[in-house]
């Protein structure tokens, strides 16, 4: 039978050795072993079952690869398991980003506030999945197929901060020039910027415009990030200080805590950067 083109066994998609979710996908592999035998059933016989080649099989549950939310639907509906398998799907879809992305994407489940100032591109978090695909594209060396389907599906699921309740308070500051930049071609940047238009005018964003025309601009120095729990804690970084490192001392991070509220201060207010993200679109 020949085995189905949808990624999964793409060497993009191989589990490293060396990141401790490893294990995990060992385990979830080692059940569904389990649980096709327990069927009675043949690697061969299982495999024509649920649609995908033997060797897909095989790699899967030795735990080196990592399987698709579809494939453990499919194995939990051909072995009768009731959900259990299906309920694996969270685990697997986090296992599949680069591990920097992972711990990125768990900081940002616990905030409560976040800000960000971007001046080379649309923050991550705003991106539609075009303008991130045609963003990535433009990395060197050239992201390989599989690889580039792993980052951009890593960087839409961190989107599902905009979906947490309570909603965290969300600050974004972008330089003008990531609204002008065409990347991926004027109607991929039409549509983000529709995207822009639609986050700034939910009740915990804040999404503000600095001017390129600014005099003295106080974000010379790169990106910051800054996030905040509700603990109290807080972790921060910076292109332009501590040598791009995350940060969790008060003392350092008052630094980059200083930098982006100047930048917010002297960026244009909420409701002028609507108005600008909107005229620019209507250039666009």
């Amino acid at each position: 039978m020949e085995e189905r083109n949808d990624g999964v066994d793409e060497p993009g998609w191989a589990v490293d050795p060396e990141d401790e979710i490893s294990s995990v996908v060992e385990m979830v592999g080692h059940q569904l072993k389990l649980r096709r035998e327990v069927a009675g059933m043949s690697v061969a016989q299982f495999a024509a079952a649920i649609g995908y080649g033997e060797d897909l099989v095989r790699k899967v549950e030795s735990g080196t690869r990592i399987p698709r939310p579809e494939y453990l639907d499919k194995v939990d509906e051909v072995v009768g398991a009731g959900g259990f398998v299906s309920a694996m799907k969270k685990e697997m879809r986090e296992a599949r980003y680069p591990r920097k992305v992972r711990e990125l994407a768990k900081l940002e489940e616990r905030a409560v506030e976040v800000s960000l100032y971007s001046n080379h591109n649309i923050h991550g978090l705003l991106q539609t999945e075009e303008y991130a695909r045609a963003l990535l594209g433009t990395w060197r060396p050239a992201l390989s197929d599989s690889e580039m389907e792993r980052a951009v599906a890593a960087r839409m699921a961190r989107r599902s901060i905009f979906d947490r309740s309570p909603a965290p308070e969300l600050c974004f500051i972008q330089e003008e020039v990531t609204l002008r930049r065409p990347i991926g071609g004027k109607m991929v940047l039409h549509r983000q910027l529709e995207r822009l238009v639609t986050i700034a005018q939910l009740r915990n964003v804040k999404l503000q415009v600095m001017p390129t025309e600014h005099e003295g601009h106080p974000g010379t120095a790169g990106l910051i990030e800054v996030l905040k729990f509700a603990d109290g804690t807080a972790v921060g970084r910076s292109e332009g200080a501590f040598n791009s490192r995350p940060v969790s001392d008060p003392r350092q991070l008052r630094i980059l805590e200083l930098r982006c509220g100047i930048i917010r201060a002297e960026a244009l207010s909420p409701r002028e950067s609507l108005a600008f993200i909107e005229q620019v679109l209507g250039e666009t």
